[in-house]
């Protein structure tokens, strides 16, 4: 029989790529994680890693064990809850991983309902970017993460990965006050080439979505700051030092700027929320209710 804590070891191998990742992500010794892969080598009767002298990778049959490794241990995790939940209904905990502006008005809207009724679930919540929180859903650390994707820079979630589409936002152009440019409520982005922008930090790489949507308006935008935080951003706009392109999540409430569309090929993000469908956890279910509850409720004040 497949030991669960060396099947753990062995999906840690493979989604860090190395025995020193494994070790530190479970906090053991690389000499204690070699000898747990050997031991899962004897377990399965099937060789699952080769080793060279500076170098460590899966065979075919420790990749397909890897993959596994998963489910095997989310059923473990199922079980265990079930039997937790017969003795605490509503309760347990629920891990929750979002980006800065999902904790704006989407977030708020669902938690609200949802830990009024359910008060004895014990709420984890993490902020940071999706990019950074992903390998924490991956491995369990995290029950649901809120996720987004621009049109203009799209991304495949990882394998064992499901995304729930929530609602699309649009991007908005924001503007000083005064600026002429805001008497029009569409303007091209063209229009604002010789302008200073506000923008943000790309994705994976270090193009931001204004540069890729600028590209295809035929200019280079003239960047004074980049940052990831609209509270920044809208500062340095209000106080008149450039333009920026603001989804609309990040722009609701923001006063002494002006806010209008862009005219052309249409900008926009759209927003989910990424689980392991293998997930046992009962509260994750009914949060995603919650959730998709407030999406609906925002898309009409974002469309």
């Amino acid at each position: 029989m497949l030991s669960s804590h060396r099947l753990r070891v062995l999906r840690e191998v493979f989604r860090t790529g190395s025995i020193a990742g494994a070790a530190r992500t479970l906090r053991l010794s690389p000499s204690a994680v070699s000898h747990q892969l050997s031991r899962l080598e004897e377990e399965a009767g099937v060789a699952l890693v080769e080793r060279g002298a500076q170098s460590l990778r899966l065979t075919a049959a420790g990749r397909r064990l890897a993959t596994r490794a998963q489910e095997v241990l989310d059923l473990i995790e199922a079980a265990e809850k079930d039997l937790l939940a017969q003795a605490r209904a509503d309760a347990g905990q629920l891990r929750i991983g979002f980006f800065a502006s999902s904790g704006y008005r989407l977030l708020p809207l669902a938690l609200s309902t949802f830990a009024a009724r359910h008060p004895a679930v014990d709420l984890d919540l993490v902020e940071g970017q999706p990019h950074e929180l992903m390998p924490d859903l991956e491995r369990g650390a995290l029950d649901v993460l809120v996720v987004f994707e621009h049109a203009l820079d799209p991304w495949r979630p990882p394998e064992g990965v499901e995304i729930t589409s929530l609602l699309e936002e649009p991007q908005l152009l924001v503007l000083p006050p005064g600026h002429p440019a805001g008497r029009n409520a569409r303007v091209r982005l063209a229009e604002l080439a010789d302008e200073p922008w506000i923008t943000t930090y790309g994705t994976d790489t270090p193009v931001s979505v204004l540069e890729r949507a600028s590209a295809l308006e035929g200019f280079s935008p003239r960047i004074r700051c980049r940052s990831d935080h609209y509270e920044v951003t809208l500062g340095l706009v209000r106080a008149g030092l450039g333009v920026a392109l603001v989804p609309s999540l990040g722009v609701h409430g923001a006063t002494g700027v002006q806010v209008c569309r862009v005219e052309g090929p249409r900008l926009y993000r759209r927003i989910g929320a990424a689980v392991r469908p293998t997930n046992p956890n009962p509260a994750l279910r009914s949060f995603l209710d919650y959730l998709l509850d407030a999406a609906g409720r925002l898309r009409g004040a974002t469309g």
